[in-house]
């Protein structure tokens, strides 16, 4: 089995010089060509879809299927013209600044400019080019008659979220909320320029998608995106397919071991029962979608596909469906849908996850997710640290994910016992790393870098951060702070070849990828 590494960052976190406070489309391109030079072919970004205006986890996205327009290189769109800068309010051109030079991102700046910025260049476009039938105008026709099952509800929808702003869908109008089909017909002749700016800029969007793509395949880097489990409730998919949705019983997980109460994530539950009579059309959809824009991706929360736990505002939380068998009938059928659409799959079976459903996913030949500070014997003494060597090759290692501290934090904030216990794996032992009281350095973080390196996984994943042994973290679950989904790199994507720490740190992943047999993509 061919053996990979990859690095996981969020796309927000990769701007290059040339974007405009965010990372975006474009910046895939440079930070792709870097990480080939590091002998890394896996590229792995957090969700990539359309947010609302408050919203900066890209886990509460309001499309499954759209490219958020926040991510729009705006210098590369070609209706924007260098001149148009000087179009900018002057307060929107400060909001530009602010967000350029901050260490952290800004979104409500970078929405308020990209969106000012793209208005102008669909104005130019709806002039130039739709109003006067030209060949760019017939490629944009052509992409919404290709996109139609998604991009028609999305369009409408975003109009909409704009013309009754600052609430939810239930609280529209009710043949508009109800989707009556005179009053929809009705919307879409009175929105029809809106929906027009929203279809061209996902057109814009995906054109960049795909260049960014080609430039990443070109040098070997495949791209791995992450399918979320579920939507927000006020979002395009739910609000077109509201009866396949419990939509006031809330999704979570159970209490564990890091939770004494569970989780709830306020986003509306599945009916699997309407779903399943579907023929589960809407996974269908996203399966499609997901390997049209991705070479592989995640699947987040894997086990709700196969129970989600339902919590309702009156009553006792609930798995639907009931019964193991049931469960397993679901959770397979969904995942041969992601299996049949071609693109390479790693289930994120972290957290509590029954037998059964590890065993499916073996049946299936699919990886899951081994975080190497949780795999432990959890029944022996001490719980000691299984050694990262005997993973299975069909497994996906990761030193840490996007919702966990780093592994210098989490160093640092480990007990004196667990870090003794992670050290008495045979790697450290035999290079003689065996001081749990030793503070976080550079060896250290190699050691686990190689540790991560020799592992059994055919699958690597090293969250960008643990690459160079920082601190700083991507989200913190379970809060809600400035400090979530606004990290960003301390350097351009496009200058980290002229970066002298970023260049030294290729050569060594290179070195280790070659001495684990970690090779490019063939």
């Amino acid at each position: 089995m061919t053996r990979h590494a990859g690095t996981i960052i969020p796309l927000f976190s990769a701007p290059s010089t040339e974007s405009w406070g965010i990372g975006d489309l474009p910046a895939v391109a440079p930070l792709a060509r870097w990480l080939a030079t590091a002998g890394f072919d896996r590229l792995m970004l957090l969700p990539i879809g359309t947010m609302e205006a408050e919203v900066t986890s890209p886990y509460s996205a309001a499309s499954s299927m759209a490219i958020d327009p926040i991510y729009i290189g705006i210098t590369d769109v070609p209706d924007f013209l260098p001149g148009d800068l000087d179009e900018l309010s002057e307060e929107v051109r400060r909001d530009l600044h602010d967000a350029k030079v901050a260490p952290r991102i800004r979104y409500e700046n970078v929405r308020r400019v990209k969106r000012e910025a793209l208005e102008i260049a669909f104005a130019r476009f709806a002039r130039d080019e739709w109003e006067q039938l030209t060949p760019r105008a017939a490629g944009l026709a052509a992409y919404i008659a290709r996109e139609r099952s998604w991009l028609d509800d999305y369009a409408i929808f975003q109009a909409l979220s704009e013309h009754y702003p600052g609430g939810s869908w239930r609280e529209w109008p009710v043949p508009i909320r109800d989707r009556d089909p005179q009053a929809i017909d009705e919307a879409r002749r009175q929105h029809a320029r809106a929906m027009l700016l929203h279809q061209y800029l996902q057109w814009i969007a995906e054109g960049q998608w795909r260049d960014a793509k080609a430039a990443a395949d070109s040098c070997g880097v495949m791209l791995f995106g992450d399918l979320q489990f579920s939507v927000d409730l006020h979002s395009a998919d739910v609000w077109a397919r509201a009866d396949e949705y419990l939509l006031d019983v809330s999704l979570g997980v159970p209490p564990d071991a890091f939770s004494a109460t569970g989780q709830d994530w306020g986003l509306p539950t599945y009916r699997w029962d309407v779903i399943a009579e579907r023929d589960f059309f809407w996974f269908r959809q996203r399966a499609r979608r997901m390997a049209t824009l991705f070479s592989g991706f995640r699947v987040d929360h894997l086990v709700g596909f196969y129970r989600t736990y339902g919590r309702p505002p009156n009553g006792e939380p609930f798995f639907s469906p009931a019964g193991e068998t049931a469960q397993t009938q679901q959770g397979e059928t969904i995942l041969k849908i992601f299996l049949e659409s071609g693109a390479v799959i790693i289930a994120e079976d972290l957290g509590t996850v029954p037998d059964f459903v590890r065993a499916s996913l073996a049946r299936l030949g699919v990886p899951g997710c081994k975080v190497l500070r949780w795999e432990r014997n959890w029944h022996a003494a001490s719980h000691p640290f299984l050694e990262p060597a005997s993973y299975p090759p069909l497994s996906a290692a990761f030193t840490s994910t996007h919702d966990t501290e780093t592994l210098a934090e989490w160093w640092e904030s480990a007990s004196a016992r667990e870090r003794d216990a992670s050290l008495r794996v045979h790697f450290f032992q035999e290079r003689g790393i065996v001081d749990p009281a030793a503070p976080w350095s550079d060896r250290l973080r190699d050691a686990f870098l190689e540790l991560a390196y020799e592992s059994g996984s055919s699958e690597l994943m090293i969250l960008f951060q643990d690459l160079f042994g920082w601190r700083e973290r991507v989200n913190v679950p379970g809060t809600v702070t400035s400090a979530n989904w606004t990290w960003r790199l301390p350097w351009l994507v496009d200058q980290l070849g002229e970066v002298g720490e970023a260049t030294d740190r290729a050569r060594y992943f290179r070195t280790l990828a070659a001495r684990s047999h970690r090779t490019m993509r063939q």
